[in-house]
């Protein structure tokens, strides 16, 4: 199986990329399934359910998200109701939607997917390592049939990524980073069999800081004081990996950078 996994989509722009080319992409790489984190997808910072059935309706298979999930009040009773957008699965018990998801395609092997937020940086929350652990045990049990898992860890420090691709080596498909937006380049196989990359990178526009207009943040940065941050115009890539999975074993049999430069 080929998989296409998107990083970070950022505002309209994004939004817009993605339903001008996608249908282009899954044709030029042959992807059976194109996955992306969506999180920042509407006002380039949280995701409406508006944005989310734009995406979903435009061809995406499936949506993953991180720490600016819940900023529309909107969001948690979508998420009730489609499956097919994940949440950190180590926010505390009761929190609406689900941390994992088993895709099931017509002619294709299942894939589930596992959303993860880091601990670094970032908002208090259950240990992903653990939480980890306890989903691929409920996997186990309840869907042995499903080889292939994916795991989205919306994470942003570089070590804490690697730890968890060390943590899950064998035991998923593939371990890929997103939240910091900019696409690394240590796209590999671990020792046991798992894809691993730190981070996907973005899809929004190219000419910004991390997708947002340049001239408010630098002034933040000169001034140290607050600002109003927007979306950036202009040229926009997409940005991800495109990995190979082995059907049977669910083991990944390669994992690349993958850019597009969209009109």
């Amino acid at each position: 199986m080929r998989i296409l996994f998107l990083g970070d989509i950022v505002g309209r722009p994004g939004r817009t990329a993605v339903k001008k080319n996608l249908a282009a992409i899954r044709a030029a790489t042959g992807a059976d399934l194109i996955l992306a984190n969506a999180e920042n997808a509407s006002g380039g910072l949280g995701l409406s359910a508006e944005g989310a059935k734009e995406l979903l309706n435009a061809g995406l298979d499936l949506l993953t998200s991180g720490n600016h999930i819940w900023k529309f009040k909107d969001m948690p009773s979508y998420m009730t109701r489609e499956e097919r957008l994940v949440r950190p699965a180590n926010y505390p018990p009761g929190t609406p939607g689900a941390g994992m998801h088993v895709l099931r395609k017509e002619g294709l092997p299942p894939v589930a997917v596992l959303n993860l937020l880091g601990r670094t940086f970032m908002p208090p929350v259950d240990c992903p390592f653990r939480v980890a652990d306890a989903l691929l045990a409920q996997l186990d049990q309840e869907a042995p049939d499903v080889m292939i898992r994916l795991v989205d860890f919306h994470a942003e420090a570089t070590s804490e990524k690697a730890g968890l691709g060390w943590h899950l080596d064998g035991r998923v498909s593939a371990v890929l980073g997103t939240h910091t937006h900019v696409q690394t380049a240590d796209a590999r196989l671990l020792l046991k069999g798992t894809a691993f990359m730190t981070d996907l990178g973005m899809s929004g526009p190219i000419n910004s800081c991390l997708g947002m207009s340049v001239a408010p943040i630098l002034r933040k940065f000169l001034t140290a004081t607050p600002e109003r941050f927007e979306v950036a115009g202009g040229p926009v890539a997409l940005c991800g990996a495109i990995l190979d999975i082995d059907d049977t074993s669910g083991q990944a049999r390669s994992i690349a950078a993958w850019r597009f430069d969209a009109d």
